[in-house]
């Protein structure tokens, strides 16, 4: 039973799927970088120094300063700043692997197509092409074997 479980995580498929499943998260965690880092704070400052991370609706009714507040409270918020974050992560995520797949596939070989099997054939007599069921040669009216 070990040995068949080594032969199947040896497979290529498998170690080529937690590679991209390694790399995947590795990557989402530079995307969620890049968005909470240098994409959302230029837009705050342009939408008049807000940071999104702390954006909410608190539930209760009552009113807190900080989206960390409010949880501290065990407050019931709607956290749609976070949320909007999380939306912009999966936008540029799809777009990243919708341009490294269309690439892929480009790259990718067009798999070969069989030759077409051969529909005549040379007469042995005057080296005219004829049908393959010929039974005799057309052109030198000779009478073929084959």
């Amino acid at each position: 039973m070990l040995k068949d479980f080594k032969e199947f995580v040896m497979r290529g498929n498998v170690l080529d799927l937690a590679v991209a499943v390694i790399i995947g998260a590795a990557f989402g965690a530079i995307v969620t970088s890049v968005v909470n880092d240098i994409v959302m704070p230029p837009i705050g400052l342009v939408l008049g120094h807000v940071d999104f991370k702390d954006l909410f609706i608190s539930l209760n009714g009552q009113s807190y300063p900080t989206l960390a507040a409010a949880k501290t409270a065990a407050a019931p918020v709607i956290a749609y700043g976070q949320f909007l974050n999380t939306v912009i992560n999966f936008a540029i995520i799809a777009f990243v692997i919708f341009i490294i797949v269309r690439q892929a596939s480009k790259m990718q070989r067009k798999p070969a197509t069989a030759p077409a099997a051969p529909t005549t054939k040379d007469c042995a007599f005057c080296c005219t092409p004829i049908p393959i069921p010929a039974k005799r040669c057309p052109n030198c009216t000779s009478q073929l074997t084959s």
